[in-house]
């Protein structure tokens, strides 16, 4: 049964201050994840030693990645990335929207790619929304607009997923639920805070499902690993996929 993360990895610096790629990679494989998505990667940035961490990540977990900056300062880097050993393809990757008003606001951005999963394609997209709820709303509406998947008549066989930096009750949520389910609520309403990883209260980091995805578990895992490698904890989706209607 294939299983999918997504994990803000916060630049691989934990709430001890302490970077450590190696850490991260280990709270990965805990779950032996098929598919990964991270956000807050950073690749060849002074802060955290000019690491390439999407390619680290990947290499040390035997698996592919593609990876999208959102941010571009010179030769430094900073986005999210989607990790797997299924065989993909890359479908789009690309910047979301800000705000006008608010032109210094960290830039986002999504990644999406194709996967062969047991005979089947899946497509897998993965994003980091703004903190702002405005912010939020335009990034949803762009991801489910027509250059991204609004293009699509159906979208039974993807799974989105990410820190959305928004809870359940959000217009971005409203927004994507209103063609894909929440993963959570595919199982007696199960509601997982991730954040902050040592203490967690807010539900920000979602995976959102086609109709042929069916969700057996989901779970964050908070071990002592987790706890200290992120200031968020990972999110866990076991699925199975079903023929699409």
């Amino acid at each position: 049964m294939p299983r999918i993360m997504t994990y803000n990895v916060h630049r691989c610096v934990g709430g001890d201050g302490k970077l450590d790629v190696r850490r991260i990679v280990d709270v990965i494989a805990e779950s032996q994840p098929d598919i990964v998505a991270l956000q807050e990667l950073d690749v060849g940035r002074a802060r955290t030693r000019g690491v390439d961490q999407a390619h680290a990540i990947a290499e040390l977990l035997g698996m592919r990645f593609r990876f999208h900056a959102a941010l571009k300062v010179e030769e430094e880097l900073y986005g999210d990335a989607l990790l797997t050993a299924y065989p993909e393809r890359l479908i789009k990757a690309g910047p979301l929207p800000g705000l006008a008003a608010l032109p210094r606001l960290e830039p986002r951005g999504a990644v999406w790619a194709a996967l062969e999963v047991e005979g089947t394609e899946l497509n897998v997209v993965t994003t980091h929304f703004g903190l702002l709820a405005r912010e939020q709303a335009a990034q949803a509406d762009t991801l489910m607009g027509p250059q991204w998947l609004g293009g699509r008549e159906r979208l039974d066989n993807f799974i989105l997923l990410g820190d959305f930096n928004a809870t359940s009750g959000s217009a971005a949520h409203r927004r994507l639920t209103a063609r894909l389910k929440d993963a959570q609520m595919q199982l007696a309403g199960r509601n997982l805070p991730t954040y902050p990883s040592v203490f967690p209260m807010l539900r920000i980091d979602h995976a959102f499902v086609g109709d042929a995805v069916e969700v057996t578990d989901v779970r964050a895992p908070a071990t002592p690993l987790a706890k200290a490698a992120s200031d968020h904890l990972p999110l866990v989706i076991d699925f199975r996929l079903r023929a699409a209607a």
